[in-house]
């Protein structure tokens, strides 16, 4: 964690703050949002606080999670945080000497209610003792894009389960089992070979439900005859996967076959031809230039991939209008598209990192397999 909050304090020098003060929007019981906090000092509890300045670095917990925060973040300095905000804020800034100093926030970490919890505080200190809040750049955020050996290895076991979860299940289901049974058979299969969990919550959409990108899975039976839509993924030693495919239940028609076609051409000329330096939007219209090519613009609205880490999306983001810059050691997804109303979807995801200006792809599940009961056309 010490070359982490090292980068940061460099970041840090460069946006002239003297320290930053880093949490998460909500309470995180169930350790979605807390990832700043966590890739900074390692601790996983559900709420507290870092302080990082050039010279310390504090962890700022309530009773519940003073020996967690000894434990987990050894090269914190503990700040018990008993009672309300106002009751112990000052007294940590004052510990950490900055006083009169620029103490910056991360606007994504803290909700409108805390940051005016945070300014009264400020207000009521005496005028000598108070820090200059400012709004910092999303600086955590732009070392999290950059992977360690480390994560890229955790980010990894999580592909690999998600991989074989996906394969248990593509090679059982068949007409007559509903969605809503085969995400439980996914989400079942991870916690019992390892998971922790899902890194959201599995979509399996049959039909013409599939048409809905971000479709849920629901009670209804699966039928021969339709495409499906499976996007599901782990959640491993802290780190997401995010894996998509395809399945068709009995003999595909010509127009599952022109579709699938297409979103899978344009998946795999995607993955030859993104490199570092590109923009998000750059990368993004690699594809959709494509599919618009062939009379499917309309149907493919959103964008081709998001980063992924402790977070299922994280930067970059790959989609029109994305500024974010393509770089050695980013971890993100290639999921193009096409989704036709009252007939279905057909979406294709991979999990890449950049390696030597271009993506290496982590995904293994097979595309273009027969499955027990289904023909498997898709990732």
């Amino acid at each position: 964690m010490s070359s982490r909050l090292d980068r940061l304090r460099q970041k840090m020098a460069e946006a002239e703050l003297d320290g930053l003060l880093v949490s998460s929007p909500v309470e995180d019981i169930f350790g979605n949002v807390g990832a700043n906090r966590r890739y900074l000092s390692g601790f996983t509890g559900s709420v507290g606080y870092l302080l990082i300045t050039q010279e310390a670095a504090f962890i700022a917990v309530d009773f519940r999670y003073n020996e967690q925060a000894q434990r987990e973040a050894p090269g914190f300095t503990l700040f018990p945080a008993s009672g309300p905000l106002p009751e112990w804020f000052a007294s940590l800034v004052g510990e950490a000497g900055l006083a009169g100093k620029r103490l910056g926030f991360q606007a994504g970490d803290i909700t409108v209610a805390t940051y005016q919890t945070i300014t009264k505080a400020v207000k009521d200190m005496p005028a000598p003792e108070r820090p200059k809040l400012l709004a910092a750049p999303a600086l955590v955020e732009q070392l999290r894009a950059i992977k360690d050996a480390n994560e890229l290895a955790a980010v990894q076991r999580a592909v690999d389960l998600g991989d074989e979860a996906f394969a248990a299940i593509a090679q059982r289901i068949e007409p007559g089992w509903t969605e809503a049974e085969a995400a439980w058979e996914i989400e079942k299969y991870i916690r019992e070979h390892g998971g922790e969990g899902v890194s959201f919550e599995v979509i399996v959409a049959a039909g013409p439900w599939g048409a809905m990108p971000h479709a849920y899975p629901r009670d209804e039976r699966i039928q021969e005859g339709q495409p499906i839509i499976i996007d599901m993924g782990v959640s491993l030693g802290g780190y997401c996967s995010d894996l998509s495919r395809t399945l068709f239940l009995g003999q595909p028609g010509e127009q599952f076959d022109k579709i699938y076609d297409i979103v899978l051409t344009v998946q795999l000329t995607a993955e030859a031809l993104i490199r570092k330096e590109m923009t998000g939007e750059q990368a993004h219209l690699l594809a959709h230039n494509v599919i618009a090519e062939t009379g499917y613009g309309e149907n493919f609205g959103h964008g081709l991939g998001h980063g992924v880490g402790l977070q299922i999306h994280e930067t970059p983001r790959l989609a029109r209008a994305s500024k974010d810059v393509l770089a050695d050691g980013m971890v993100f997804t290639i999921e193009p598209g096409i989704y036709i109303r009252g007939w279905g979807g057909v979406r294709i995801e991979d999990m890449v990192v950049l390696e030597d200006g271009r993506p290496r792809v982590l995904t293994k599940a097979p595309k273009l397999g027969v499955a027990a009961g289904a023909q498997e056309s898709g990732n």
